[in-house]
C-alpha cells in the first residue's frame, strides 16, 4: 500500500493490489461507504474495507471473469454478474453462496438490488432486462440500471443513447428519454423527488422530470465522458465523477458550484460517508482509493454563464411558484422495519439454463459447492459482518409492499413480441401490494388515512445476552445494565401493573361493572384493551356491562393501534352477536300495563345501547372502505350491525 501526499480537498487514501490478474470491476456500498467488492479476471471477488489493504473474504465460483459487481442497500449481500452471463448472489454474513442464476448470453454490464422487495434487476450486452417479462426496446447494450426509491420504477440506460423509464407493476415502458449525443453511460434518481440524472459520454448530464416527462437540466463542463453521477444525501446537489476530476452541480437553473482536480485517473465508483466523497478507480492488478473533502467543496452560489464555472457573481435565485408549492412530488417509502433480506431459492421449475432449458436440482447443488467464500482476515469479518446476526445495524426495510403481482427473473427483450417463460428464478416470490402510482397529470389528493401500528413483533431470534454483557455481571447487575437508556419504558410498564393490580382489586372486591368503571377512569386505553381481552374470551359480558363498554369502543376502532383495532372489533362482535336481539325485541315490545321497575330499566339500558350501537355502526361505514385486513374485519361487523339501519 503507497499513499501520496494530500491537497487541500482530495488525497489518495490508499493503493494496494486486489488481484492476482487484471481487476474488471469494483463496487463501493453506498449505505455506509466503507465496504469495497472487486471482481477479476482470476474470476472471483474480493471483499475490502475501505483504508484496509487485507482483504477480508474472497468469494469464488465463477468460472469466467467477473464483469460487474453490486451491493444491497444493507450491504449483507453481494452479487456479481460474469462475461458469460452468469450471476451469483452471495451472503456476507453467512459467508456462503445463495443463489446462481443463468440466463443472459453475454457480459453482464450491470446489476441493481430492489430497495425493498427481494429481487435484483441485470443488463447485459445482449441488450437484455431481467427482472420481468417486459418488452425492452434498446437497440444496444444497457450500461445502468437503477431502481427508484420507492421501488415502483426501474431506469435503464444503453449505448444507443436513450434512457428509458420502466413501470414494474404494468410491465410496459413509461417514457424514454433521447437528448443524449452519445452512449449512456450512468442513470441515478433523485433520493427525494420525481428526479433522474443520467451521465454520457457526450459529457453531459441530463436532469429529467419524472412528472412531465421532460428534460429540466443539461448540466455541462466535464471535458471527457461522465464516468459516475451522485446525489448528496439531501438531494441538494449532484457530484459527477470524470478522468481526473470532481464537479458540483445545480441545476434550476443550471450551474456548476465547483470542480475538484482529483488524481482518480478513471473513476469507478463513488461514495458518499461522513461528509467524506470515497472514489475508486483501478488499473490492471491494483486498486486505488481517494477522498474529497466535502466540507471544503462549494455546494451554492456560483454565476451561470452558459455553463461557464464564475465563482464571483451572486447567484440568481430561481423564480419561485406563487403558490408556494414545492417543484415537484416527493417518493413515498412504505414503513421501515429492521428485517434483512434474504434470497431464497425457488422451485425446480424457476431453474433455468442460458437457453430456457430446465436446470436440475443436482446442476444448481453441483454449481454452489464449487462456489465458496474463503475468509482471509477473521477479526476484520466479525467486526465487519458478524454483529448483523445479532442485531440489526440497517434501517432500510425488505418490505415489498409497492407491487401489485408476483415477479419471476425474467428478462426485457428487445423484440415486438417475447416469450413468457425465458425468465430464471432467483427469489421466493414477495407478495406485493398496490400503492398509488406516480402520475404525469396531478390529482386530486385524497385524505390521508391513520398509519396502524402493526401488533406483529420483529422478535430477536437467537439472542444470547452473554454477548452483549461482561461476563462478570450478576443478574441483577445485568438487569440494570440492560435497563439503562429505557427508563420512560420501565416507569410506563410500572405505572401500568400498578393499575392493574387496582382494577384486579377492585374487582375481587366490588365485581367487573365497578372494575370497568375504575379502569375507564384512569384514562389509559391500554388498560381498558387489557380488561377486555380477559373478558372476551370468557363471555363475562352483561348489559350493564355493554352500556359501559361501548363508549369506549369508539377510541380504539379508530386507534393508530392495530391491538387496540382487533380488541375492539371483538368486543363489538360479542356484542352484536348475544344483546343485539334483546336490544332489538325489547325496544319493540308492547309497553306494559302497570309499573314494572325492572323493565322499564332494561328498556332505558336497551335504548342507550342501541344509541352507542348506531354511533358505531357509522364509524364502521367508513372504515370498511379500507383495504386489506382491517377493510376486510371491518366490512364483516357492517354486515354484522346492517339489522341497525332498521332500529326505530
Amino acid at each position: 500500500m503507497a499513499a501520496s501526499s494530500t491537497t487541500k480537498i482530495a488525497w489518495r487514501l490508499q493503493e494496494f493490489e486486489a488481484h492476482f490478474s487484471s481487476i474488471s470491476c469494483l463496487a463501493l456500498g453506498k449505505s455506509s461507504g466503507r465496504l469495497l467488492a472487486t471482481g477479476g479476471e482470476d474470476c472471483r471477488v474480493n471483499i475490502w474495507a475501505v483504508s484496509k489493504a487485507n482483504c477480508i473474504m474472497s468469494l469464488t465460483g465463477h468460472k469466467n471473469p467477473v464483469e460487474c459487481i453490486h451491493f444491497n442497500v444493507s450491504e449483507e449481500q453481494v452479487v456479481a454478474g460474469s462475461q458469460s452471463g452468469s450471476i451469483r448472489v452471495w451472503d456476507l454474513e453467512a459467508a456462503k453462496i445463495l443463489r446462481t442464476l443463468m440466463g443472459h448470453k453475454a457480459n453482464i454490464t450491470s446489476l441493481g438490488f430492489h430497495p425493498f422487495g427481494d429481487f435484483l434487476a441485470s443488463s447485459s450486452m445482449d441488450t437484455n432486462i431481467k427482472v420481468g417479462v417486459f418488452s425492452c426496446g434498446h437497440t444496444q447494450a444497457v450500461r445502468s440500471l437503477a431502481f427508484s426509491p420507492d421501488g415502483k420504477w426501474l431506469a435503464s440506460a444503453s449505448d444507443d443513447c436513450t434512457v428509458k423509464l420502466w413501470d414494474l407493476a404494468q410491465g410496459k415502458t413509461i417514457t424514454e428519454f433521447k437528448s443524449h449525443t452519445a452512449p449512456v453511460n450512468i442513470i441515478q434518481f433523485h433520493p427525494n423527488e420525481y428526479l433522474l440524472a443520467s451521465g454520457s459520454s457526450d459529457r453531459t448530464i441530463k436532469l429529467w422530470d419524472l412528472e412531465k416527462f421532460t428534460m429540466i437540466g443539461s448540466l455541462e463542463g466535464d471535458t471527457t465522458p461522465v464516468r459516475c453521477i451522485c446525489f448528496s444525501p439531501d438531494g441538494s446537489c449532484l457530484y459527477s465523477g470524470a478522468t481526473d476530476s470532481l464537479r458540483v452541480f445545480g441545476w434550476e437553473p443550471d450551474r456548476c458550484f465547483d470542480a475538484v482536480s482529483v488524481g482518480w485517473g478513471k473513476v469507478s465508483d463513488v461514495a458518499i460517508c461522513n461528509q467524506q466523497l470515497i472514489g475508486v478507480s483501478h488499473q490492471l492488478s491494483n486498486v486505488s482509493s481517494y477522498v474529497v473533502d466535502l466540507k471544503r467543496v462549494k455546494k451554492s452560489g456560483g454565476a451561470v454563464i452558459q455553463g461557464i464555472i464564475q465563482d464571483n457573481q451572486p447567484l440568481t435565485e430561481p423564480k419561485k411558484d406563487p403558490k408556494g408549492a414545492a417543484l415537484r412530488k416527493n417518493y413515498e417509502r412504505p414503513t421501515t422495519t429492521c428485517r434483512s433480506q434474504r434470497l431464497k431459492h425457488r422451485s425446480e421449475s424457476d431453474r433455468r439454463s442460458p437457453e430456457g432449458e430446465r436446470r436440475s436440482p443436482s446442476e444448481d447443488e453441483a454449481d454452489e459447492k464449487l462456489s465458496s467464500a474463503e475468509i482471509h482476515n477473521a477479526e476484520d469479518y466479525k467486526a465487519i459482518f458478524q454483529p448483523k446476526n445479532a442485531i440489526c445495524r440497517w434501517t432500510r426495510s425488505i418490505a415489498a409492499q409497492m407491487l401489485n403481482k408476483e415477479y419471476t427473473y425474467g428478462h426485457f427483450r428487445c423484440e415486438a413480441s417475447v416469450s413468457s417463460s425465458c425468465g430464471h428464478g432467483i427469489l421466493q416470490s414477495p407478495r406485493l401490494h398496490p400503492r398509488s402510482h406516480p402520475a404525469p397529470v396531478t390529482t386530486a389528493k385524497s385524505k390521508p388515512q391513520l398509519k396502524i401500528i402493526s401488533s406483529a413483533r420483529n422478535e430477536p431470534i437467537g439472542l444470547n445476552v452473554a454477548d452483549f454483557l461482561p461476563v462478570t455481571l450478576s443478574d441483577e447487575e445485568a438487569l440494570t445494565q440492560m435497563k439503562k437508556g429505557h427508563e420512560t419504558m420501565c416507569v410506563m410498564l410500572s405505572s401500568r401493573l400498578k393499575n392493574l393490580q387496582t382494577v384486579r382489586g377492585v374487582w375481587t372486591r366490588d365485581g367487573i361493572k365497578i372494575a370497568l368503571d375504575t379502569a375507564i377512569s384512569m384514562s389509559d386505553p391500554s388498560i381498558v384493551v387489557d380488561i377486555l381481552n380477559i373478558i372476551n374470551p370468557q363471555s363475562l359480558w352483561k348489559l350493564d356491562v355493554c352500556m359501559t363498554v361501548l363508549p369506549q369502543l369508539d377510541k380504539l376502532l379508530q386507534s393508530k393501534y392495530e391491538s387496540y383495532i382487533q380488541t375492539g372489533c371483538t368486543s363489538l362482535k360479542l356484542v352484536m352477536k348475544h344483546f343485539w336481539t334483546l336490544i332489538s325485541d325489547t325496544l319493540k315490545a308492547t309497553p306494559s300495563v302497570g309499573v314494572d321497575i325492572t323493565r322499564e330499566e332494561r328498556h332505558q339500558k336497551c335504548r342507550v345501547c342501541c344509541k352507542q350501537l348506531k354511533n358505531l355502526s357509522n364509524i364502521v361505514k367508513n372504515k370498511a372502505t379500507q383495504v386489506g385486513r382491517h377493510g376486510s374485519t371491518f366490512k364483516e361487523l357492517q354486515l354484522l350491525m346492517a339489522p341497525l339501519d332498521d332500529s326505530p
